[in-house]
């Protein structure tokens, strides 16, 4: 299960953004996940509960998943189709000459900080 150390790199990256700006409690962070990436939601979420509540600024912290279509053009006839649905061969003139455009990516895509978070004082205060 690979989505575990993707958890943690998400955390480590999220934290390291929020003492940049001060900040003391997260509330959510949104993900952009690929329809092809090769994570299973479920069992990120699982790992994403289970590592948030080990940090003090995640603790409680709900990860918010939007799923990115995979598409997928054909070279050959320049058709962009579902990727799922018909996979490498092009559903217009069947040719295999096709690459993934969209669909398995992963993005952070925001930081919902608390509002009720007070921001951690700097060190010279």
């Amino acid at each position: 299960m690979h989505e575990l150390g993707i958890v943690f790199h998400i955390i480590r990256s999220v934290e390291e953004v929020g003492r940049a700006n001060q900040v003391r409690h997260i509330r959510a962070v949104a993900l952009e996940l690929g329809e092809v990436s090769g994570v299973v939601e479920e069992y990120l979420q699982d790992c994403w509960k289970w590592a948030a509540a080990r940090s003090a600024m995640l603790d409680g912290a709900q990860l918010k998943v939007r799923t990115i279509p995979a598409r997928t053009v054909c070279e050959a006839c320049g058709e962009v189709y579902p990727t799922v649905q018909y996979g490498r061969q092009c559903p217009a003139c069947k040719s295999e000459q096709t690459h993934l455009v969209q669909g398995n990516e992963m993005m952070i895509q925001e930081i919902e900080v608390d509002p009720e978070s007070e921001a951690i004082p700097a060190a010279d205060e």
